[in-house]
């Protein structure tokens, strides 16, 4: 019987092939053949296709395919809310890069007043360095408050159009960690995880944002036509900052009464109340000083509230006055020694402020902590050492301590209308009736002052605050207005306020007499209502005032 032949048999699972002859694979680097199979035969010399195998059996591309293939792999769609939001963030950030604009945050506007406007930060020794208390720091033993320097911007008119070789003032003055951690310490929450936080945040925020004024370009010159008249002299204002503030808060406001014909100086207190200050010695030795509590002093666990502010009212009033002096002399003619002696290394032109500053129209100005401040100030007015003849007072503080009523010059006194609304108690009555007071007192002493609220707006509705965080601010603090149209208005005002001052006349909010006896009471008569001009009645309430010129 035959026996059948058995075929052959062959492992094509295990079988080796012999690769010498296939020159695909001579690359120590290349990926190892596919194994046959019945359904995939050994390949020929020409076909080494790698498709079942995984990425990293595959062979490699050129970098040019794989550029492109990951580019057009990034360009399609996503659904990933997180991978959207990266994009959107990404673009965001390019697009801020590319037109210079702050991140997370809107640039500060440029003034829109007849008149250009300059900046120079001045600090220079006062003219007696002296402690205005004795109250030391527990830790250390130094002294809490040791007068050295005075600080301050000046805003001033300016050529329309001037430009200064200099790069303009940051919003946040450098170092950005040094103000930062005064946030931190006003938070309550100051630590080494905590500082580089607020550090980062306050870069990203306003790190890039520039005042928009021009650092060191030549005052105003006056018309030679009207030489005969001698030199256009400049009304002045002092402003003092509020709580946790710097004098740099407030320069929208200040360039818009620079941009109209005022000389703005803006005090930055060292009183332990601002986040924090650098201050450069004679000698050009430096030492910080940041936001106080009064739980750092030498028994200061067991002092008052009130008395902890009179010492840094005390202070401020010291820096104020040394401010004023600084002002003197300037319109003096010693402007040469005041860029000698300044520490910021500004002020070339100051020799042209010569007979340049109408110091009989000093005026004194606060916001907040400031506006407390500035009260304080009034009290010895008017004198060679104090000469203002007048007040701004916007939302005088309600945890600051006393308000002084002992005042002999005219008031302005503007409530933001959160702080109108809002009732507290200061020192047993309602805070906005203290202010009525006030401001009544002083009507029948100076012959003129004045009490309104600002509808529509909130306590930092004067700052810059709004106008670098619109939505944010307007989100936290209620106001409603339009944040270019709520400044625009204090800063009319305020130019009111200081025409009367000058000239003895009333115009515009100030010409009108009391619509709200109490805040949101209105009190006018049908006669009025119908007199009073639609834009005094949209943006302010009038609660005291001098009876109206007829």
């Amino acid at each position: 019987m035959a026996v059948p032949h058995k075929p052959e048999y062959r492992d094509i699972d295990v079988e080796l092939e012999p690769l010498a002859e296939l020159e695909a694979f001579e690359d120590a680097d290349s990926p190892l053949p596919p194994p046959l199979s019945s359904t995939n035969p050994r390949p020929s010399r020409q076909d080494h296709s790698m498709e079942p195998a995984p990425k990293w059996m595959r062979a490699a591309q050129p970098w040019t395919r794989t550029l492109q293939q990951r580019v057009a792999s990034a360009l399609k769609p996503r659904l990933a809310v997180g991978y959207v939001l990266f994009t959107l963030i990404g673009l965001y950030v390019l697009y801020c890069i590319v037109v210079r604009s702050p991140l997370f945050a809107s640039k500060l506007p440029e003034y829109t007043g007849r008149y250009g406007v300059g900046a120079i930060d001045v600090e220079v020794p006062v003219r007696t360095p002296r402690r205005t208390s004795e109250a030391v720091f527990e830790k250390s033993g130094e002294p809490a408050f040791e007068l050295e320097t005075v600080l301050f911007t000046l805003y001033y008119p300016a050529a329309k159009g001037s430009k200064s070789a200099r790069p303009h003032h940051r919003w946040v003055p450098k170092p950005v960690a040094l103000t930062a951690e005064g946030y931190a310490r006003a938070a309550h929450f100051n630590n080494f995880v905590s500082r580089p936080v607020f550090t980062f945040a306050l870069w990203a925020v306003a790190g890039g944002i520039a005042i928009p004024a021009e650092v060191d370009v030549p005052l105003l010159p006056f018309d030679e036509t009207d030489a005969a008249k001698g030199p256009e002299r400049f009304p002045v204002v002092v402003l003092s900052h509020g709580q946790a503030s710097s004098r740099t808060d407030y320069t929208h406001y200040c360039g818009e009464l620079a941009a109209s014909g005022v000389v703005v100086a803006a005090v930055e207190h060292r009183d332990g109340s601002g986040p924090g200050s650098v201050v450069t010695g004679r000698d050009g030795t430096e030492r910080r000083v940041m936001y106080m509590d009064k739980k750092e002093l030498r028994g200061g666990r067991e002092m008052e509230d009130d008395e902890f502010k009179f010492e840094q009212l005390a202070f401020r009033q010291a820096e104020i006055e040394e401010t004023m002096a600084v002002l003197r002399a300037l319109d003096a003619g010693r402007g040469h020694d005041i860029l000698e002696s300044n520490a910021r290394g500004e002020g070339l032109g100051l020799d042209a402020w010569a007979d340049r500053l109408d110091l009989s129209q000093t005026v004194v100005a606060g916001h907040s902590f400031g506006a407390t401040g500035a009260l304080q100030v009034l009290k010895g007015a008017t004198s060679r050492e104090n000469p203002a003849v007048g007040g701004i007072i916007l939302d005088p503080g309600k945890s600051s301590g006393k308000l002084n009523t002992d005042i002999d010059v005219p008031i302005l006194v503007i409530h933001s209308d959160s702080w109108s609304k809002k009732v507290t108690v200061f020192f047993g009555r309602p805070h906005f009736d203290t202010v009525r007071d006030i401001v009544q007192d002083v009507l029948k002493r100076a012959g003129a002052s004045w009490f309104l609220t600002s509808l529509k707006t909130s306590h930092p509705s004067v700052t810059d605050a709004p106008l670098i965080e619109p939505l944010l601010l307007r989100w936290t603090t209620g106001a409603t207005i339009n944040v270019r149209e709520g400044l625009r208005e204090y800063v009319r005002v305020s130019l009111e306020f200081m025409d009367y001052l000058r000239n003895g006349t009333r115009g515009g909010v100030l010409a009108e007499g009391v619509t709200h006896e109490e805040y949101g009471k209105d009190t006018m008569t049908d006669e009025q209502r119908e007199r009073m001009p639609e834009e005094t009645t949209k943006y302010w309430q009038i609660h005291v005032a001098p009876d109206r010129d007829e």
